[in-house]
């Protein structure tokens, strides 16, 4: 069933993709005001990351089936798979954006310097810039699997961007979660 129309893929796929990298670097830079969301007490925005982390390990498991069915030739197994990680990587984006707004920007690292220097921003640098990469390659195979029947979207890039665009998903994701242990695990 055809929900996009085929010719707006790739401009969907610009515009989408910028616009969400423009809120996110902008929520990151403390560009946005705190006075744009709705104030919430301090244990909620102390449980997102918490929260965050458990979405991040399902978007994981989610990615994972969803390779595994399409291997399989389960075409409907697939769909279903990575619909729900689209679900679950937008879960996280709002939380993760609601947050960084409410706070004013990011979370600073408690650790010590060494470890600052040499650990966490490699990790971080590597997962924002596999994040920033896959952005694009996952709106696109989810347009393209949008816009063209199931028999037709083998003759279309869908499956090699889609490869990739999982690949860097699932590290990106494992990265996110050694950020995340890093920040309030083991500092």
């Amino acid at each position: 069933m055809e929900y996009v129309p085929r010719e707006r893929v790739r401009p969907l796929t610009a515009i989408l993709s910028v616009v969400s990298l423009a809120v996110v670097f902008a929520a990151a830079g403390g560009r946005i005001p705190p006075s744009l969301v709705p104030a919430a007490p301090e244990w909620v925005l102390e449980s997102i990351p918490h929260a965050n982390v458990a979405i991040s390990a399902s978007a994981i498991v989610t990615i994972m089936l969803g390779w595994r069915a399409i291997r399989r030739g389960n075409i409907e197994r697939h769909r279903l798979a990575m619909v729900a990680s689209f679900g679950l990587f937008a879960a996280f984006l709002v939380l993760y954006l609601y947050r960084l707004v409410a706070m004013g920007g990011p979370q600073s690292f408690p650790g010590p310097e060494t470890v600052y220097q040499f650990v966490y921003l490699p990790l971080l640098a590597v997962h924002i810039f596999l994040a920033v990469v896959c952005i694009p390659l996952v709106y696109y195979a989810l347009l393209l699997a949008s816009a063209y029947p199931t028999a037709e979207l083998r003759r279309t890039s869908h499956a090699r961007v889609g490869r990739y665009a999982a690949t860097l998903w699932l590290v990106s994701f494992s990265l996110g979660i050694a950020v995340y242990v890093l920040l309030h695990v083991v500092y």
